[in-house]
């Protein structure tokens, strides 16, 4: 007889950033609660990269040392840049080193996958945007993290694109940090050009000490409104058993 492990939909870890905002940590066991939800009988499990335990390193071993032969790891990541290329496999190379052997798939970050952005996330953006400004807009901001990255800064435009496409407006990308421009930057230059009310997408998961700098940031500038982060819409738990989907073996 097969074990039930074997048989069993394989654990699901998300794996966030993390932040010493505790909203942002409280953001990802929202999502993991909507993931599971979404799909009773899989275990869902959060995990940080940083400054909240526990790390991905730790739940992977867990699983294995539980007697699960394998699992997927969903990076809670807009853009491919650094934690995705580095952080993350080294963290799954620490799980498997003098435990017992777990067989780890990692599915593509949330942001655009070979070049596509996926429908569920602008449908995530224009109900953040839709709460934010019920009063409509001529204009928005795409509001990122940053990265120094220029491949995950083109995947943050090709976002910015699609959604300005699918809401008949112009879009321009701002960033927190890492990269120009700043979000009062990116709403100034609109408003400059004729736009009368600019809103801000939060092209952000968790709530944090960035996007708390943007909302301050663009209001200043003369935002109608800065939308709240992704945090654990229904579009957004579609979008990662989407990716988990995609690996299951």
């Amino acid at each position: 007889m097969r074990s039930a492990h074997l048989t069993a939909a394989p654990p699901v870890v998300l794996v966030a950033h993390g932040s010493r905002d505790p909203r942002a940590a409280e953001a990802t066991r929202a999502l993991a609660r909507a993931v599971a939800a979404v799909r009773p009988g899989t275990t869902v499990l959060p995990s940080w990269l940083d400054h909240t335990e526990p790390g991905p390193t730790a739940v992977l071993r867990g699983l294995a040392v539980a007697g699960h032969p394998r699992a997927v790891l969903v990076p809670l990541l807009l853009t491919a840049a650094y934690h995705r290329k580095v952080d993350i496999p080294a963290a799954i190379a620490a799980a498997g080193a003098g435990g017992p052997p777990i067989d780890v798939r990692v599915t593509d970050v949330l942001g655009p996958a070979d070049g596509r952005v996926d429908g569920a996330l602008l449908g995530g953006l224009r109900r953040r945007l839709a709460e934010a400004a019920p009063g409509g807009y001529d204009a928005l901001v795409l509001a990122a993290a940053g990265t120094r990255d220029p491949r995950a800064r083109g995947s943050v435009g090709r976002v910015a694109a699609a959604l300005g496409a699918e809401l008949g407006v112009p879009c321009r990308v701002s960033y927190a940090s890492a990269a120009p421009p700043a979000g009062d930057v990116a709403v100034a230059k609109l408003r400059a050009g004729g736009a009368g009310r600019v809103a801000v997408a939060a092209y952000f998961l968790a709530p944090g000490l960035f996007h708390d700098a943007v909302r301050a940031a663009a209001g200043a500038a003369g935002a109608v409104a800065v939308a709240d982060p992704l945090t654990d819409l229904p579009e957004l738990a579609g979008l990662v058993l989407r990716r988990v989907d995609s690996l299951l073996w």
